[in-house]
């Protein structure tokens, strides 16, 4: 199975080239991130063209994430799962897909360490959490993939001095993303790669993507079960080239049967 999380930063804008990727990487489960469309705007025909069945929970020109399946789609939950707080953006659903439990998630940025956002993005990762304990098993297959706006270490940043009290890689942010590892979850690129500079995003400013000022913040983590089938991963840094690029490139993992 081949499974990618990208964040496209809006369909409308993206759907040719997500189209033209699809087609030549034919990934098994895509989870998006900021589709930026409203679910009766969301293009599943064009998907359902492609072989994929698709669940999409958006809320028109912000967030929006996805699920798209060739290999079955089942036990859809937008939002998080009955018993936790709902969410009033769209920003996680959860599927079924080959056997695999799969979240799409699009975590908050939280703008900065005084902001009220940051506050939300930290009980939003807390609710996360709680997601996971009604909704899955750390002793089953499930995969929580998407834009985490969390650098889980100083490796996954390209200047960490230059993030010092700012988001992405505060204490309490890691130690949310720790406790979801606690919890049972592996980031499975590091599971494979042990390399400085694999970055997933980079700021269309200042040349930052050619500069190579990136961040590793798209991450696909998942249970034990799911690792131990880990046959190879790559964050596909040529989708991020050329003309209107979304500034985050797909990360892509392959799992063995």
């Amino acid at each position: 199975m081949r499974l990618v999380t990208w964040n496209v930063n809006s369909l409308n804008a993206r759907l040719p080239r997500v189209e033209e990727w699809l087609a030549e990487v034919q990934p098994d489960v895509v989870c998006l991130q900021e589709t930026k469309l409203a679910d009766d705007a969301f293009p599943a025909l064009t998907f359902e063209a492609m072989g994929y069945s698709s669940a999409h929970h958006g809320q028109g020109q912000w967030n929006g994430v996805a699920i798209l399946s060739r290999v079955g789609l089942d036990d859809v939950v937008a939002n998080f799962a009955p018993g936790v707080e709902p969410d009033h953006e769209a920003r996680i659903v959860t599927a079924t897909c080959g056997g695999i439990r799969v979240s799409s998630v699009y975590v908050p940025n939280g703008r900065a360490l005084d902001h009220e956002h940051y506050r939300y993005k930290l009980g939003w990762l807390d609710r996360l959490h709680r997601h996971l304990e009604l909704d899955a098993s750390p002793d089953g297959q499930v995969v929580v993939a998407g834009d985490f706006n969390i650098a889980p270490g100083d490796a996954d940043v390209h200047d960490p001095a230059a993030y010092v009290g700012a988001t992405h890689v505060s204490d309490a942010e890691r130690a949310r993303l720790a406790s979801l590892e606690a919890w049972g979850l592996v980031d499975l690129v590091r599971a494979r790669v042990d390399a400085d500079r694999v970055y997933s995003w980079w700021d269309y400013r200042a040349g930052d993507f050619h500069q190579g000022r990136g961040m590793r913040i798209d991450l696909v983590l998942g249970t034990a079960a799911v690792r131990d089938r880990l046959a190879w991963c790559v964050v596909d840094r040529n989708a991020r080239k050329g003309k209107q690029p979304s500034d985050h490139a797909p990360v892509v993992v392959d799992l063995s049967d």
